[in-house]
């Protein structure tokens, strides 16, 4: 499965956006195999953090200056937020940057990380830690896609529906993305 990701990856050129009014940030979608399946892990926002409260997301967030690149970033956050600890993370690859309604520029690595692992989560900033397998995510009765308009645009929003959590927005764009490159 890393090979397969691995080649999918670096088969593309990755589309980065570069623009003054959007905050860089990088995230970490930490693949895993559990019971011989691969498994994504999502984090749930809390209701204390300024930005995305409540919603399904990938470890991450906002660079910070002492970060050398976005993927230190992405670590980084992972790190603060759910204890994995940049050692462990093996890096896959990158996906196309996405941008946000709240004005950020997020640039998502993909890295496989060992399990069973010692989380540590910072109860400030992650609620949960969700586990999907890949398999359920590939699902079609669990996606659904609505135009919505952002900008006097149209403009694609993906939904996926696992169990009581809805993964939508910018992690379901990532998400999608992932998915599409790779199966």
């Amino acid at each position: 499965m890393k090979d397969k990701i691995r080649r999918a990856l670096s088969q593309r050129t990755k589309k980065t956006i570069v623009d003054d009014n959007f905050k860089p940030s990088g995230v970490l979608l930490p693949l895993f195999y559990k019971n011989d399946k691969c498994h994504i892990l999502f984090t749930k926002r809390t209701e204390d953090v300024q930005h995305h409260k409540g919603q399904i997301s990938f470890p991450g967030g906002a660079y910070d200056e002492g970060d050398e690149t976005l993927m230190a970033t992405a670590l980084r956050e992972c790190y603060e937020e759910v204890g994995i600890k940049s050692e462990d993370v093996e890096i896959l690859g990158e996906l196309d940057d996405v941008v946000t309604t709240t004005r950020f520029v997020i640039s998502p690595f993909v890295g496989f990380i060992p399990y069973p692992y010692k989380f540590n989560m910072n109860a400030n900033e992650t609620d949960e830690l969700i586990e999907v397998p890949i398999q359920a995510l590939l699902d079609e009765k669990i996606y659904r896609e609505e135009l919505m308009i952002r900008e006097g645009k149209p403009w694609p929003v993906y939904f996926y529906h696992y169990n009581s959590h809805v993964i939508w927005g910018a992690t379901a764009g990532i998400l999608k993305q992932f998915l599409d490159l790779v199966f």
